[in-house]
């Protein structure tokens, strides 16, 4: 049997994948359960974004990305820390991110996410 670490971090870890189908960003009504209301991210543009920024026509905007070594480390007893690779399929960019999630009433959310342009995958 899965411990409840190993299951928290595939359910977090299928929230991540997610938000990159061009499908959920381009869905305000997706982003909006899936991103907490005082949400922020540092791009790796070097913009600073809220949550309000993505309820537009266009969400977030479609992407092609692929995610790659996941991983989660806890900050407290509700509140997740997961750190990954992405590779922008259509920039051609390689970046870390960072992603703080919280869980309220039962549900995660995202509550913080940084990224970090680097060379390659590794």
């Amino acid at each position: 049997m899965e411990s409840d670490s190993s299951l928290l971090k595939v359910h977090l870890y299928q929230l991540e994948e997610k938000l990159l189908k061009s499908e959920i960003r381009t869905s305000s009504e997706e982003l909006s359960l899936l991103l907490k209301d005082d949400f922020f991210e540092f791009g790796s543009s070097g913009n600073i974004w809220s949550k309000s920024d993505f309820m537009g026509q266009e969400g977030a905007g479609a992407v092609k990305m692929t995610l790659s070594q996941f991983d989660m480390h806890q900050l407290s007893d509700d509140t997740m820390l997961t750190t990954y690779r992405i590779f922008d399929e259509d920039k051609v960019e390689h970046t870390l991110r960072s992603s703080i999630w919280k869980c309220t009433n039962g549900s995660w959310q995202m509550f913080f996410n940084q990224g970090t342009k680097t060379e390659g995958p590794n």
